[in-house]
């Protein structure tokens, strides 16, 4: 019951509708505030005339909440990650699809990073290289052996499922993870994240990666240097062993983030 209302949560969202904050704004003590907070500006505002009041736009789920939550998926792995490349100080660092606005510009703040990304993006931005390009292609030849570090954080997931306009392609992430090989110089590092749990495709959104799986594609031809994860509650786990009943329950996750650093054999 729980998977398919969560799916049902899911969808809806998609489609612009969010469950929960309709019913968190609609709880009595969340709405009686609204009214008088109005009524105190405007008895303060008197015949002021600096500013008038335009029509409203309550905002009704903010009040008592928390000034920032510092977990998730997204939070954890991008500041993991970029302080993983500042310290590790590569020559040149290229990431394919991540999230311009967490992992992209932390690493943005210290040196220069090269994107990659099937989308265009229009926004110049100081010390980030943007290219266009569909990483399920063929890689043109100064692209091999082109730097000493990659990233790719909860992209491959998406790859060849058409959300992001690409291809259709059902073994996508597979090319993509060869291209990126190929992009690695020998003893290059490789910073890759993707959602973890019970292997399946939610279409169109993304794959879902079982640990083992990962580590049957991945150990051929890279070095597992760490794994980290996020569990389904948006907790972080940092560097833990790969311990096979651990490996195999998917770290307890339905819908985790798994993170791995590695090198290129």
């Amino acid at each position: 019951m729980n998977k398919i209302l969560r799916k049902l949560y899911q969808t809806l969202v998609f489609y612009g509708f969010d469950a929960k904050r309709l019913l968190k704004a609609l709880k009595t003590e969340r709405t009686g505030w609204f009214y008088k907070d109005l009524e105190e500006l405007k008895r303060q505002k008197g015949a002021d005339t600096t500013f008038k009041l335009d029509p409203r736009s309550p905002i009704l789920t903010e009040k008592n909440e928390e000034g920032g939550e510092m977990r998730g998926q997204y939070f954890h792995q991008d500041l993991y990650v970029a302080r993983q490349i500042y310290l590790a100080k590569p020559q040149k660092h290229l990431d394919i699809g991540s999230r311009t606005d967490g992992f992209v510009a932390h690493v943005a703040c210290f040196r220069e990073i090269e994107l990659i990304d099937i989308r265009i993006i229009k926004s110049a931005v100081k010390n980030i290289d943007y290219r266009q390009a569909d990483m399920m292609e063929e890689l043109p030849g100064n692209m091999i052996n082109y730097c000493d570090s990659v990233s790719s954080l909860h992209a491959i997931e998406h790859f060849g499922l058409g959300r992001y306009g690409d291809p259709i392609n059902y073994f996508g992430y597979l090319k993509a993870i060869d291209n990126i090989t190929l992009i690695l110089r020998s003893g290059g590092n490789f910073y890759f994240s993707v959602p973890i749990g019970p292997q399946r495709i939610e279409f169109n959104a993304h794959r879902v990666f079982s640990v083992e799986y990962l580590i049957t594609i991945l150990s051929p031809t890279f070095t597992i240097n760490s794994f980290s994860y996020v569990d389904d509650s948006g907790n972080f786990f940092e560097n833990v062993e790969l311990l096979t009943a651990n490996v195999k329950s998917d770290f307890g996750c339905y819908f985790g983030c798994g993170i791995f650093i590695l090198t290129k054999k």
